[in-house]
């Protein structure tokens, strides 16, 4: 049931920052698409970034939460037909389950995806239990 609350809360939050962003009044705020999966050996996060730099993104964990946000202005030099590119600043925050080693957390930048990822606790993977004829 929390896994299903906080997929809406995420969806609402988003629909009110895109309404917000198309009238204006968001001050340049935008929400970057994501992906949160985990497997047996790993808690990942991807966020679609396209066209920002690494140096232009800060990833923070703290409290079993990491935020991702970044900043940027762009060229808004002549007049725009249309503008879909983001520039601004945005900011996501994910809840991160215990059984992840968030100090040895990688984070990778490739062709406009960030991957981040954090390796479980060895404790936390699942592993076979044997069983012993008696």
């Amino acid at each position: 049931m929390t896994t299903y609350m906080d997929a809406l809360n995420r969806q609402i939050d988003r629909l009110f920052d895109e309404a917000l962003g198309d009238c204006g009044t968001s001050g340049g705020h935008w929400v970057p698409p994501c992906n949160v999966r985990e497997d047996d050996n790993a808690f990942h996060v991807e966020v679609a970034i396209p066209g920002w730099e690494p140096n232009q993104v800060t990833l923070q964990v703290k409290d079993k939460m990491l935020t991702v946000s970044g900043e940027r202005s762009g060229e808004r030099t002549g007049h725009y037909h249309m503008r879909e590119i983001p520039d601004g600043s945005f900011s996501r925050v994910f809840a991160l389950p215990a059984s992840i080693d968030h100090e040895k957390a990688r984070a990778v930048h490739v062709n406009g995806l960030l991957h981040i990822s954090f390796p479980k606790r060895e404790e936390a993977k699942a592993r076979r239990i044997l069983i012993e004829a008696a």
